[in-house]
This record gives C-alpha cells, structure tokens and sequence, in this order.
C-alpha cells in the first residue's frame, strides 16, 4: 500500500508542522482522509474570489486587498459575534447569480480536496441568494453544478481512477432560518410584504416549509442535495417553529441537522431532537451545561442533562464540533480552547466530528480543526482514526448503503495505509 498514497504526502498547511503527539503529526493528519459536515459556503469563499466578485458586481468592499481584508473583516480573533458575523455582509451579495455560486461551490471542494478532505457537505441558506428570474430551484442547480464539475474533475485523476485514494464526494444542505426580517434578501422581504397580518414565527415556518420542499425536488431530480439544517439565533426563535418542514423531509429521508446547544444550552439541543427529528447537532456546544437551562419548569437540572446526553450517545446523534470557530464566538473558550466540552464528549463515547464551520471567516481548515484537537486534547493514532471516521459513517452520503459501505472500506484502508507507512500501525498504536 505505500505507493497507494504517494498523492497524500506533502506540504501539511500554512502552519506547519507541531511537534509530535503520540508519534503524530501534523503532516500525518493532512495526509489522512478527512471529512466536513458543517461548513458554510458563504463563510468559506477564497478572498481573491471574493474581491474578483465584488469587482464584478458592483459591491464595495472594505478594502480591495486580501491583506487589508484579513486586517478589517475576516480576522485570526473577533471581538464579539456581530464582529464574526460581519463578513457575511459581502460574500452573500457577491453571490447573487448562478455562475458566482457555482464557481463558490467548485473552488471550495477544490480546496477541500487540496487537503485530502474526501467528502464535504455544502451548506447554505438559499433563500439568501434568489433573485428575480433566479428562483430557488436555479440556485440549488448552480451549487449542485459546481460540486459536480469539482467531483468530476477530483475523480478523473489516475490515483482515484487506480483505486489509490477514494473517490471525492460532496452534497448538499438546504439552510433554513429560524429568525429573518425584510433586509435579510428580496425572497424574505416578499413574504412579509404578502402577508402583513402574519405573525413572524408562522413567516419563518411557511419560508423553511418552502425550502424543505424544494430540497426534497432537488433530491428527486437526482441533484446531490442531502438534507436540511436550521441556522440563526437560538434564544427566541424555538425550532418548534419549524416543524412542518423537518417532518416533511424526514418523509423523504432527507438528512437532518440542526444548529444548537451554540449560544443556547441543553433545551435547544432537545427541541432540535424533538420537534425536528435532527439525525446530527450543529455545534451542541452545552450540551453538558445546567446552568444554560433556561425553563423554570425543568426542576432537576443534572438529570435533564444526563438523559439528554445518554439519549444523543445512544442514538448516536452526531455533534459536528468547530473548534476554532467556538473558540471565536464564544468568550469562555477565548484564552482557553481546553476549556472546550470537546474532551468530554469523547469521555462520554459521543459521536463528534470536527468541522470547520466557515474556512474563510475562521480562517481554518480541517487540518487545522483536527491538528488542535490532537494538541489540545491529546488524541492518540487510534482515537483519531475513529474521530475521523465518524465524519464518514455519519455523513448523509448521496448514494445507496452499499455504496457508502464499500467508500468507508475504502477510506478505513488508506488511513491504515498511511498510519503503518508513519510508523504507527493501528493495531498496535495506543
């Protein structure tokens, strides 16, 4: 199997390399087969790309180069989450039409390819980007065709063609939003110019309804659009509201995952299970805090959070953890990523993936993601290849089970590949 990998050795990051862990390194975690289950297409534009668009189409931009970029809006540290958010401003104008998504689509498997991510799901919110003569059905079309052109391309090269690395593959999320008003897009201002009497919780429900729907045709058109998400403010704008439209796709066994447990504790991550049926949690990040339970009603705290956990562990619903993201957003991790329930989610037997959230906001990568997790909370060769490939198993891979079986053979086959090539076999590595 040594010649099988040649293609993933190489240049580890604009990091890097730490010192070892455990006899790993960074270069060993770049070169693995890797996965993203949470990340944001409008959060993970390349910056040249970004001023290219803007250019283009007329979006003034806080500065023209990508270093006076870095320095004013997508920075290393953020203040506050407003601050974080800032940048979302102007990578959602500049994708305004079908070629500028599809190009975003295409470049970003791209670069996950670039860093031996084999499989990444897309997510986005579409009703962000429809325009007049641009409808929803157009805009799932342009990232689905950029995500195709990028497999076919990734998936031409001899080493996939000869069985040397597995094949690439990518889908799709369709985010829906749990609170907007009419300065979010022209789409969400119609809704509350068609229906002023409407209280705004029943608008949020008939737009993500909207949304469901049209994933779920996506999906039947034979487009690689494999779930729904919920994103936006926890506190306030319940997932409950939602309902109809997670019902709906669980009809059509689309995937589905929810944001919570990020900026609201246990009783999001509970009403996401409940209410939404979430197969996966975006984030869950207190998902262990009683003092983040907010209803009077819920008396014994601890006990609440331990069925929840035990239910999550059991049923294997899988937390797709950002790192460095909540590491941004969120001040007790700020001085202290140790701080991070991530260790405790690996003691409970959690299902957690790491993620990148947003690549271009965050400044991240997996690589990265993963290498701070191995640093932090010390994973061993072992450990880390079950973290790693609970981002396979527990993707919603658009293809049959049996086609994802025999991916997750192929990719369990690389890893030890390139573990017994670094001198760490995995039956005998701790």
């Amino acid at each position: 199997m040594a010649k099988k990998t040649a293609r993933l050795q190489g240049a580890s990051g604009k990091r890097g390399v730490s010192a070892a862990k455990h006899g790993l390194t960074r270069d060993i975690v770049f070169r693995l087969p890797k996965t993203d289950l949470h990340c944001h297409l409008d959060g993970s534009l390349r910056l040249s790309t970004l001023i290219e668009l803007a250019h283009e189409r007329g979006v003034a931009l806080p500065s023209t180069s990508e270093s006076g970029l870095k320095e004013l809006v997508f920075k290393r540290a953020y203040r506050n989450l407003p601050e974080y958010l800032k940048g979302f401003e102007y990578t959602v104008a500049c994708l305004s039409d079908a070629e500028s998504l599809e190009r975003a689509a295409f470049e970003l498997c791209e670069d996950c390819d670039a860093e031996n991510v084999r499989y990444v799901e897309v997510r986005f919110a579409p009703q962000l980007h429809v325009r007049p003569g641009f409808d929803l059905a157009a805009v799932l079309r342009a990232v689905c065709k950029g995500i195709s052109r990028a497999e076919q391309r990734i998936n031409a090269r001899a080493s996939v063609r000869d069985g040397v690395e597995p094949p690439f593959r990518a889908g799709v999320i369709c985010c829906a939003m749990r609170f907007f008003n009419e300065h979010f897009s022209p789409h969400y201002r119609a809704y509350f110019e068609a229906l002023p009497s409407t209280p705004p919780d029943r608008i949020f429900a008939l737009a993500s309804l909207e949304l469901a729907r049209a994933a779920v045709q996506a999906k039947e058109k034979g487009l690689p659009v494999v779930g729904l998400d919920l994103a936006g403010q926890e506190r306030g704008f319940p997932a409950e509201d939602h309902r109809e439209a997670y019902h709906l796709v669980h009809e059509h066994f689309l995937g589905k995952t929810v944001h919570a447990g990020e900026d609201y504790g246990p009783e999001s991550i509970f009403q996401a299970i409940t209410d939404c049926l979430a197969d996966r949690i975006g984030h869950g990040t207190w998902i262990f805090s009683t003092k983040k339970i907010h209803d009077p009603s819920i008396k014994n705290r601890k006990a609440y959070v331990d069925e929840l956990v035990r239910y999550v562990a059991e049923k294997r619903i899988t937390l797709e953890v950002c790192l460095t993201s909540n590491q941004q957003t969120i001040p007790e991790f700020r001085d202290d990523l140790a701080k991070h329930p991530f260790r405790k989610m690996r003691k409970e037997r959690l299902s957690a993936t790491l993620c990148t959230d947003n690549r271009l906001v965050s400044d991240t990568t997996v690589t990265d993601e993963v290498w701070r997790a191995v640093e932090t909370f010390g994973l061993r060769p072992r450990e880390l290849k079950n973290q790693l490939l609970y981002g396979f198993k527990r993707s919603f891979y658009p293809g049959s089970y049996l086609e994802k079986r025999a991916w997750v053979r192929h990719v369990i086959d690389c890893m030890d590949a390139i573990f017994e090539e670094s001198g760490l076999p995995i039956d005998t590595a701790v």
